[in-house]
């Protein structure tokens, strides 16, 4: 099995420079937002992570293809790093600390290409989490400096912690109603958003997380960090990996009693 060593120390230093770009900038008062085509915001800060990854790639890994939220496909074959330069923009634009960037290197293989190394940084929280396939999950201050990660052991929903983003999605969604069930049915929700529930299932700390409506580069760091926990990540329909355009992250041990509220009226 490969180790991936070199690609994991080189997502470090691609983490490392997009927290000093996007940093620099973070509750700057002339920060310069403006509105996609979707509707989303994106900030000038935005833009130079992503340039930032991107141009350290492209002396590093020229043979390996970059696809990234704001600057799209580049480059082909069977590696490819997946961007999301900031998870979180619109609480980056507001001022509050919770956003990350997201790096992912993900090889072809059978069923589409699938992470094999994430690296999810939020220099706001102080915190950095990674992974690399089949060697495990890790937080820490740096590659030598970290604790494993391991995803909880709770058993029955009575007892799990459910995170989300927002009922919005769920209600577009016509999938309000299980959302709601599920709800009633456990012992805690809280709506964190983003990048952080997916981290908090791979540490234990939340044992349920999902989303609606997401693209790949919202989903790939993510995913691997969740699986290399111990847990289970699928879309809603319960295709593993970052795949389904949607998510659901869990300890595992819940995990199709999960989904089946999530879909029980859809």
């Amino acid at each position: 099995m490969p180790d991936y060593h070199d690609d994991l120390r080189l997502a470090h230093v691609l983490a490392d420079a997009a927290d000093a770009a996007t940093m620099a900038r973070f509750k700057a008062l002339d920060l310069k937002v403006e509105t996609k085509p979707d509707m989303t915001p994106v900030s000038e800060a935005d833009k130079a992570a992503e340039e930032v990854i991107r141009g350290q790639l492209q002396r590093a890994r020229p043979r390996d293809a970059i696809l990234g939220e704001e600057y799209g496909i580049e480059g082909t074959g069977p590696r490819r790093w997946v961007i999301d330069p900031i998870d979180g923009t619109k609480n980056y634009v507001r001022g509050v600390p919770v956003w990350a960037t997201l790096i992912s290197l993900m090889e072809a293989a059978e069923g589409g290409y699938q992470p094999v190394v994430g690296v999810v940084s939020a220099p706001a929280l102080g915190r950095r989490w990674w992974a690399a396939k089949g060697h495990g999950a890790f937080s820490g201050r740096s590659l030598t400096s970290a604790s494993r990660l391991h995803v909880s052991r709770v058993s029955k929903l009575s007892d799990a912690s459910f995170a989300y983003s927002s009922l919005t999605g769920w209600d577009d969604q016509g999938r309000l109603g299980g959302f709601l069930d599920l709800s009633r049915e456990v012992w805690r929700t809280r709506a964190y958003g983003d990048f952080w529930p997916y981290m908090m299932v791979a540490e234990g700390s939340v044992d349920l997380c999902a989303e609606p409506e997401l693209s790949l580069w919202d989903m790939a760091a993510n995913a691997i960090v969740v699986t290399e926990a111990g847990g289970t990540f699928t879309g809603l329909d319960g295709r593993p990996g970052p795949h389904s355009g949607n998510a659901a992250a869990s300890n595992g041990l819940l995990h199709d009693e999960f989904l089946g509220y999530l879909n029980e009226r859809y």
